[in-house]
């Protein structure tokens, strides 16, 4: 991972000590902005789960928008750690399979479980400090879905003609709306019966045998 700032970014650091430092700093951020949002989160509140002090905190970050941008990036790679299926979909029993472990996953003890990128998305819409970063985040989960639908085409299960940007995007939203109304209503069956006809509708652009 580069250690190069991005206008408006901390570096990461140069040392291994350094990058657990500052993760361990993001992972606590991570957790409390989920719990309690991000305006609700301190830096007081970090540094007390962290178990650093002030200096540390500014030494890695500017702000705390710069963390929280951090905390962005980190979320993402939570969740795509949590479906690593999204990495292997090349067919439609690939797709369903990433569908079977979101809606597993959020089968666990505690669930249906908010979507940590969503709620953060609904909360900082229309700041500008976080829209780079939100939208990013997004664009990096819809590419790899788009990847596998791309995948899918080049094997022939879709049509030549299938917009699989659009296609990806499409199913995100759907993912999200039915994380948001399962999570509502305590029920994981709205996840699975959303998610359901979705691929349903993608099936309309499956390619027919010639």
């Amino acid at each position: 991972m580069s250690s190069t700032s991005e206008p408006g970014r901390s570096a990461l650091p140069a040392t291994e000590r350094g990058r657990r430092s500052r993760a361990a700093i993001v992972d606590a951020a991570a957790t409390a902005m989920y719990e309690k949002g991000v305006a609700a989160t301190s830096l007081d509140d970090v540094l007390a789960s962290a178990g650093c002090g002030k200096s540390q905190l500014y030494h890695y970050f500017t702000d705390k928008a710069d963390l929280v941008r951090a905390v962005i990036g980190r979320q993402l790679e939570l969740i795509l750690d949590a479906q690593p299926e999204i990495h292997r979909v090349d067919s439609w029993a690939g797709l369903q399979r990433w569908v079977d472990q979101i809606v597993e996953t959020h089968r666990a003890p505690g669930g249906p479980f908010a979507c940590p990128l969503g709620s953060m998305a609904a909360e900082l819409k229309g700041d500008d400090a976080y829209a780079d970063s939100l939208a990013g985040a997004f664009d990096r989960w819809e590419s790899l879905l788009a990847a596998g639908l791309r995948r899918m085409s080049d094997r022939g299960q879709l049509r030549p003609d299938a917009d699989v940007e659009s296609l990806s995007r499409s199913i995100l939203a759907t993912l999200q709306g039915a994380v948001m109304l399962a999570r509502v209503h305590g029920d994981t069956r709205i996840l699975g019966e959303a998610m359901k006809n979705a691929l349903a509708a993608i099936r309309v652009r499956e390619a027919r045998p010639t």
